[in-house]
Parts: C-alpha cells; structure tokens; sequence
C-alpha cells in the first residue's frame, strides 16, 4: 500500500509543470513547460497544439504533439536549432519571409543553462 502510494505521489509529480511558457503562432500554439521527473530533475516539454474542425466544422478538437528534452541534451538541440534555422534564414528562395514589422516581438529566448 505505502509503495503504491509513493508511486503515485511520483506520477502526480511528472504532472506538475514547475514554469511553462505558451507562444501563440498562427493555427498553432507552444507550450514550453518545465517539469520535475520521479529523480527530482527538470526537463522541458514540449507541446504543440493545432486547432482541427471536426465534420460541418461546428465541432473544434485539438491534435497535440509533445517532445521531452532533457538537461543533458540541450547544448546539441541548442547548437541543432540554430544551424536549421540560419539554413532557413540564409537559403534565400523564398520559401519562409520574414515580417519586418513585427518581428522584435515575436522573437524569444530559452535559457538552458
């Protein structure tokens, strides 16, 4: 019985989002959520949540995808993310543009150290 019952207070634990962050863009919103794993550490998951219309589109259900990210590995995401996206930024055909007028705002920063 008590183990059952620290095994639950561990998986309620996994539940708890210590700090989270949403980023609204477009159709789409992500959630930066902090979490403690069962061994007391943080890590970062990651959710993204599209809006879907469901038949004659009077019915809205939501189609989410998550990634964990955990602290030993957010150098190499860290370096990953920034060499795709100066590709992205620097390939020049046109394929992604971005909004001069609004773009100080839409930036953000996540700190993993």
């Amino acid at each position: 019985m008590e183990e059952e019952k620290k095994r639950m207070e561990a998986d309620k634990r996994d539940q708890e989002i210590v700090y989270s962050k949403a980023l609204k863009a477009g159709k789409r919103i992500y959630y930066l959520d902090v979490k403690r794993n069962r061994k007391d550490e943080l890590f970062l998951a990651i959710t993204e949540s599209k809006k879907k219309f469901v038949g004659d589109e009077s019915q809205v259900s939501f189609e989410k995808h998550k990634i964990f990210l955990y602290k030993e590995d957010f150098e190499k995401f860290r370096a990953g993310m920034d060499e795709v996206i100066n590709y992205i930024n620097n390939s020049g055909n046109g394929a992604i543009e971005s909004k001069q007028e609004d773009e100080a705002s839409n930036r953000f920063e996540i700190d993993f150290g």
